[in-house]
């Protein structure tokens, strides 16, 4: 159990750090004794480094865990120039650029430099996979599918996980033909609790397609739609409703040698106090 960010600046301004934890070390090592697990977003936004990694496994228990959320272009979404290493940004004039700008060369050394940037918690031990969070028009065809197998070889023998993002994966007889084929090719599908009724929505299934599980949890904000990400994810769960959830993570990790659930809704402490109270109520499931 963890959350999807230790550093957003409303978790800051929350409160929920003391005023003793008043560096980047110090606050993960409070982070660190409070979950085990942690997801890193702020590799989407622009790749890690190899130095930045190494601190982070430097700072943390010894059997502390980070999942790294991949880098925006290596899931096709719109990618600020500004973001890339500069020897690798392409002659534009655009703020934004898509993969197919980039020349092959270009394309495979962002790959390269992206994997071995995570090689200090490999070596540590302390990844636990690549998230690889698909754009909401990433829809079921035989292309994203062939997609989603390349992206599993170039990262192996590192674990991924997949979060599909458009209604058409599950409409229908297509939630079976989705989940047999991640099954088939052991990859983790990532089960997600969302607001319903937006193209971009998913069903809250549950089910387990590898030995490792993913649960992240984004919320329920009426705001869903909003560019602003704290009005986006800035929900607090109920206690009700996570203890609806709690038999179903129960029986999930039954099925499965290990199950990650993140709390997602980032906005404030909302995450980290949803993570405590979901983490008492599995205790007592």
């Amino acid at each position: 159990m963890g959350t999807a960010s230790w550093t957003d600046r409303t978790l800051l301004a929350s409160g929920w750090y003391p005023s003793t934890a008043n560096t980047a070390e110090k606050r993960l090592a409070y982070y660190a004794r409070h979950f085990p697990l942690v997801e890193v977003d702020a590799t989407y936004y622009a790749p890690p480094s190899e130095d930045t990694a190494r601190l982070w496994a430097q700072r943390t228990p010894a059997d502390f865990t980070f999942n790294i959320k991949a880098f925006s272009l290596l899931t096709g979404h719109p990618t600020k120039v500004s973001a890339l290493p500069k020897d690798l940004r392409p002659e534009t004039d655009k703020r934004n650029i898509y993969p197919q700008a980039l020349s092959a060369q270009a394309y495979e050394d962002l790959w390269s430099r992206f994997l071995s940037a995570l090689d200090p918690l490999v070596e540590a031990g302390k990844l636990g996979l690549i998230l690889f969070q698909f754009p909401p028009w990433f829809t079921i065809r035989y292309a994203n599918k062939q997609y989603i197998l390349e992206v599993a070889a170039r990262c192996r023998p590192l674990p991924i996980a997949v979060e599909l993002r458009h209604e058409s994966w599950f409409a229908g007889d297509n939630q079976r033909e989705t989940l047999d084929f991640l099954r088939q090719h052991h990859l983790p599908y990532v089960c997600v609790d969302m607001p319903q009724g937006h193209k971009s929505s998913v069903p809250p299934v549950v089910a387990a397609t590898s030995d490792l599980a993913v649960v992240r949890f984004h919320g329920h904000s009426d705001k869903w739609t909003s560019k602003d990400i704290h009005e986006k994810f800035g929900y607090l769960y109920s206690e009700q409703e996570l203890a609806q959830w709690a038999p179903r993570l129960r029986a999930l990790a039954d099925q499965t040698e290990q199950t990650h659930v993140l709390m997602n809704n980032c906005y404030s402490d909302y995450a980290q106090r949803n993570a405590e109270q979901l983490i008492e109520l599995l205790d007592n499931d």
